[in-house]
Parts: C-alpha cells; structure tokens; sequence
C-alpha cells in the first residue's frame, strides 16, 4: 500500500519522486526480501503472456521490483536473471542500437562536485566547437559508420545558450560525406523551457535525455551546492515541460554512487510511473551510468558505490519493472560489465566514444576535456564485430524517429508483437550499410553470415521478401536508406 500523500499524477517533483514512499518502499523490500511466495507471485506478474495475438507483459510498480532487488534467495535471483533474459528476447531481440555522444561545449556554470566541468575547475581545457568544429567531428563519426549521436553539452547560457545547440544540429544534420549521413540527433542538455523544448522539437531531435544524478533531495542539494541545477524541482520536472513542448520520447537516468542505489532504483522507477500516469506513456530510455573517474573527479570519495553484481542486478529488475523502455549503457562500463547485461535488458550501447570535446578529430584520444574516463576503448568495428560474435545483431537503425513511430505509437509497435517484422528487417539493412561502407574483411564475413541467418526469422513472408531484396541493392549499389 502506498505512502499517503504520494500522489503519481502530481506535478510537483516532491508529490511524484516522494521521500516517504521511497523509505517505505526500501523498508517494505527488506521485509519481505526472503518471502518466497510473494517473489513468486511478484515474478509471476511479471512473465510475458500472449492475450488476443497480442505479446502483453505486465511489468512491475516500483515496490513489487524493490522486492525484487532485495531478494535473497539464490534460486530466486537466478529466476530473476533468466526472467530478464526472456523479457529481453521478447520485447527487442537480439538487436543492439549503436550510437556515440558528442560533446560540443564543456563550459558550464554548474558546481556539480561529481562533475570536471564544475565552474570552480579552472585547470580543465575549455573547449567549444565551432559549426566548422562540429563539422569535421561529423565527418569523423560519419567514416566510423554512426548514424545516431547523444550531443552534449555543459549548462552556460552565454557560452551554450539554445540557440547554440539548434544551429549544432542544424549542421550535424546538414551534413553529407560519402554515404555516410546522421540520422537522428539525440539531446543531452540542462532543464529548460517548455518554449526551448518545442524549438528542439521543431529542430527534428529523437530523444531528449536528462539524467536525475540523484532522486535523493537532501544528497542532490549538496552534489549541486551552485548553479541552475541546484534547483532540485526544475529539474525533476524537465521531463513534464518537454513532453508539453511536443517530445514524446524522453530518457531518463541517475549516476550511481551518488547515494544509495535502492534509493535510486525505486526513485527511477516512480519517475517513470509518473510520466506513464500524466502523459500515457513512460520513458522511451533509461541509462544505467556509473560514477566513473574523471580530471577532478575521485570516485573513491564517494561511499556508495556498488559492485558489478549488484549492478547487474539493477539491470535485470529495470529489465522486468518496464518492459517495452530502451535500456543504455555507455562505454563508462568495462567489455565484461557489458556483455553480462546486454543479455539482462540493454538495449543501446555506444561504441568507440570520446568524451572530450572535439575528440573525434583527434588521433590519440584527448584527456585534457573529458567528461568521463572511458573503460572500453576498442574501435566501433571492434565492438560491431564482438557484438556478432556473442550473438547480437548490432543495429543502425532510426526508422521509427523518422516515420513518426515516437512515443505511444512506438510502444503499440512493441507491445504488438512487430518488432521482427519491422525492427529487425530495419537493423539487417543498417547492418549492411554499415558492413558495405566501413566494415574491416573479418567483420564483413561474419556480419553477411550472421544476416542470411537472421533473415529467416522475420516472420511476415513479404517483409522478408522486400528485407532480402533492399539488402542486395544496397550491397550492389550506392542506394541506401530502406526502411519499414
């Protein structure tokens, strides 16, 4: 039962993301962390079932999936996993969306203590593109074989001001070398206006993401101590303003390490109850950063940090909790760490990143800007070919984005059964783009093996058909761009 005064449908940060509940939850988890016959009925809730043709899975409220996490019980945590695993299979595949951030601007008038782009750090190199700059980065990611980018951007209204960030997208998409081209520009950028996220909105952009950092008032007030982002409401209500400004697809996250995870966990998931309660549908992603090390930045001063099973185990539960949302993890996290939970609900990882600015055009990776240390370093035709090799389909696809496939609509897709007939012929054809264009001869081979076999899993004959056909067009000449 609920906390009284928690309220989903409030939009007011502190009635949606409510501190008593979320104590109540974490008290209500570690009760029942040995109660077998409720994790049972909780796992049951769970499991996708098919009910008139239609693939339905349940999910779970943020409490059943507290208990989840919690859970003590060896045998239930490995049903736990397994249950993930299928959920994952079900609802996306074995298909695996590329994408790489760009960072365009690293000044910003924040205090953000985790953060190297802190104003007070006045050793770090400042850094922002030009339109020329940005440019030749696109270039660079463009010859790696990326259609989709993550811009990023430090909060400062007179270095970054919006209108900055639309002239940056402007270019990206502007943009033509070879057959190469960005497709679709996701946003990365402080909270903001209703009037500035119709103007992104209008710009053409996929995904806005804002990560919480932390759910936890009292700890994002001292994490946060200067700056706009101090202000703990504005910006727990980010995602409410955008989705009034027409976006449709929004992502959200925190940093774990910041404070407590189950905290977080049961945090992340209200925020999304929320948005599902208000608008109709939850959020289209869902990032699972860690606190990694950065110019000023020492992890190690912060005591929360978690272990690799502990996170994996989040994985899996926000796996379960939210079915049908996007999972992302970035190239904060080890191989290893990254091969366990591609199999446990992510969904979408970057591949080949630089988190300094103008990083790309660099021949040796830059430090002297980064956002982040980068734990896996391999190019993206290293990533690409290790993703076929542990059995994925790596995927550039942004059909959906650009045939207005965006929010509820993309949701109905998924929870209809489509994917393998939409989705997955979408991936295979982005997957010959990329191993036409850019591939090295090893991950050609195996990526041509891998879709003559994927093929016969479309299931709809014609789709299959109209898949096998664009696929030998596309290796036979310069035409590109098919899409379901």
């Amino acid at each position: 039962m609920a906390t009284a005064n928690y309220n989903p449908k409030s939009m007011r940060a502190e009635e949606f993301i409510y501190d008593p509940e979320i104590r109540d939850t974490i008290a209500y988890a570690e009760e029942n962390k040995h109660n077998a016959a409720l994790i049972d009925e909780i796992l049951e809730k769970a499991r996708p079932r098919r009910e008139n043709g239609q693939l339905i899975c349940r999910g779970l409220n943020h409490r059943e999936a507290s208990v989840l996490l919690a859970c003590d019980i060896p045998e239930k945590n490995e049903e736990i996993r397994r249950l993930a695993e299928q959920i994952k299979l079900e609802f996306y595949g074995n298909r695996i969306v590329m994408f790489a951030p760009l960072y365009l601007s690293n000044y910003c008038i924040n205090g953000c203590v985790y953060c190297p782009y802190h104003l007070k750090n006045k050793h770090i190199a400042r850094k922002k593109l030009t339109q020329e700059e940005v440019r030749a980065e696109v270039i660079a990611l463009q010859d790696m074989g990326h259609k989709r980018l993550a811009i990023e951007a430090g909060e400062d209204p007179i270095n970054n001001p919006i209108e900055y960030i639309l002239e940056c997208i402007d270019t990206i998409y502007s943009v033509q070398h070879k057959n190469g081209a960005i497709r679709r520009v996701n946003v990365n950028i402080a909270a903001t206006t209703v009037e500035n996220y119709r103007r992104l909105k209008e710009a053409g952009i996929g995904t806005y993401i804002l990560f919480q950092e932390t759910y936890h008032k009292e700890s994002y007030l001292k994490l946060h101590p200067t700056g706009p982002k101090h202000n703990y409401a504005y910006h727990t209500e980010a995602m409410d303003r955008a989705m009034e400004g027409g976006i449709d697809d929004v992502g959200l996250g925190v940093l774990f390490g910041l404070e407590l995870y189950k905290y977080e966990f049961a945090g992340l998931l209200m925020h999304a109850e929320h948005l599902e309660a208000v608008h109709g549908v939850g959020p289209h992603t869902i990032s699972v950063p860690r606190l990694k090390r950065a110019d000023d930045i020492d992890p190690d001063t912060f005591d929360n940090g978690i272990p690799d099973d502990i996170f994996e185990k989040i994985v899996a539960c926000i796996r379960i909790a939210v079915p049908y949302t996007g999972m992302i993890m970035s190239t904060r996290e080890t191989q290893s760490v990254r091969e366990r939970t591609l199999k446990l609900g992510i969904s979408q990882i970057s591949g080949a990143s630089r988190t300094s600015v103008g990083g790309y055009t660099e021949e040796e990776r830059p430090h002297d800007s980064e956002q982040f240390d980068v734990s896996d370093q391999r190019t993206l035709d290293e990533v690409v070919r290790w993703l076929m090799e542990q059995g994925h389909m790596p995927s550039f696809c942004t059909a959906c984005y650009r045939e207005g496939r965006t929010g509820d609509r993309f949701m109905s897709l998924c929870k209809s059964g489509q994917i393998l007939n939409c989705c997955h012929p979408n991936a295979l054809m982005t997957l010959t783009e990329y191993l036409v264009d850019y591939a090295s001869e090893e991950t050609r081979r195996i990526g041509f093996e891998l879709i003559e076999r994927e093929l016969e899993r479309v299931p709809n004959e014609k789709a299959r058909a109209i898949a096998r056909q664009n696929i030998e067009d596309i290796k036979a000449s310069n035409r590109r761009d098919f899409r379901f």
